[in-house]
């Protein structure tokens, strides 16, 4: 059992993280969604079911950006973990930054399923799908890991209330999707028999994995919210999270039944139609959950909304909506999801603007202020 000692650090901790949620914090694993809100943009591009002008130089573009900020956060969080080797224990035992040490694994997988997407153009084919199958690993180890610490820190260490919850939470349980998802395009690249059939059933038990527990967190999330009303001014973005559980979980299913009648000729046509049996009527519930997010983004703007590292919940989140969407266009044939695919895609680069422009600014006033006033952790 905690000590009291330890319960008020961690509160005092929390306290000061979840006011200076922006840039006067240090790096931590949240700066991983910058990667996967600009890597997504890639692979949402390419997924489209129509064309867009100049969409290979775009796709590459942002790519390249993302690797490029995937390589650059790693190494600035390496360099203030060697300054201080207890930031990643303090970040993994507090209840608010905690849940974010999923972000990285998912950033991982992004930029892996992005190099077979797009980055083959530069690197050729055989690199890119090594590269992919290295992201894609280490992005699956950690983020199973990420599945079972996080939770386990929260029932035996964190500070938790009835009101504590955020779409945050979602974070270290999600990157079994990703993982399912992404996986799907590595199967054909495995040798014949076994190994192609492993790799599907494991993919099938990730969707599982998150599917459930997901499905835990958006009812308690949904529970926080109607109980006790909006999120703080921080962690409002966190709401559009959800979408990237629904998105998701929506292009796994499509991935994987696209895969696996050739794989699993018994019932793989059965897995196959659940990509439309299981997708659509989550597409609904993200429509509505769009809307939801939406009105209690424009809600919290009028009253203000400070940013936070948490903007960038407004792109990965949105993306996985463009390839859930895009997916169900590929399936059905349906005008309705190729339109809806193209306003998520808006949507998704308007997300992403806000958020890099945020950012900007944000590192822009962090070099005009005292360093001593940047460091509360």
């Amino acid at each position: 059992m905690a000590s009291q000692g330890d319960g008020i650090y961690r509160r005092t901790l929390s306290h000061r993280i979840l006011e200076n949620m922006d840039m006067r914090i240090p790096y931590g694993p949240n700066w991983y969604a910058a990667v996967m809100g600009t890597g997504i943009i890639a692979v949402a591009l390419k997924g489209l079911p129509f064309h867009v002008p100049a969409e290979d130089g775009v796709a590459l573009s942002f790519w390249v950006a993302g690797a490029g900020l995937l390589c650059v956060i790693t190494a600035v969080l390496f360099r203030n973990w060697s300054i201080e080797r207890t930031i990643l224990r303090r970040h993994y035992d507090d209840p608010v930054m905690a849940h974010f040490y999923g972000a990285p694994a998912m950033a991982l997988m992004t930029v892996g399923a992005g190099a077979v997407a797009v980055g083959y153009r530069i690197i050729g084919l055989p690199a890119a799908v090594g590269v992919d199958a290295v992201l894609w690993t280490v992005g699956t180890v950690l983020g199973l890991w990420t599945a079972v610490a996080v939770p386990y820190r929260a029932i035996t260490l964190h500070d938790v209330q009835d009101d504590s919850a955020t779409g945050g939470w979602l974070m270290p349980v999600v990157p079994p999707m990703v993982s399912a998802t992404t996986g799907a395009a590595l199967i054909p690249h495995l040798p014949v028999g076994q190994a192609r059939e492993t790799m599907l059933v494991l993919c099938y038990a990730f969707f599982g994995l998150t599917l459930v527990s997901g499905l835990l967190v958006v009812n308690q999330l949904w529970q926080r919210m109607i109980r006790y009303g909006t999120l703080s001014a921080t962690t409002a973005p966190t709401v559009w999270i959800v979408l990237g559980f629904l998105g998701q979980s929506t292009t796994a299913a499509h991935h994987l039944g696209a895969v696996a009648p050739a794989i699993i000729p018994t019932y793989g046509h059965a897995l196959g139609m659940l990509a439309i049996c299981y997708g659509v009527p989550v597409w609904g519930f993200t429509v509505l959950w769009t809307a939801l997010a939406i009105l209690l983004t424009i809600r919290q703007v009028r009253v203000g909304l400070p940013f936070a590292p948490t903007w960038w919940s407004f792109t990965f989140p949105v993306g996985t909506v463009v390839t859930g969407t895009s997916a169900l266009a590929s399936a059905t044939g349906l005008d309705l999801f190729a339109i809806a695919a193209g306003i998520a895609m808006v949507g998704l680069v308007t997300g992403w603007v806000a958020a890099a422009l945020g950012t900007v600014r944000g590192f822009a006033a962090r070099t005009a202020t005292p360093e001593s006033a940047l460091s509360p952790v």
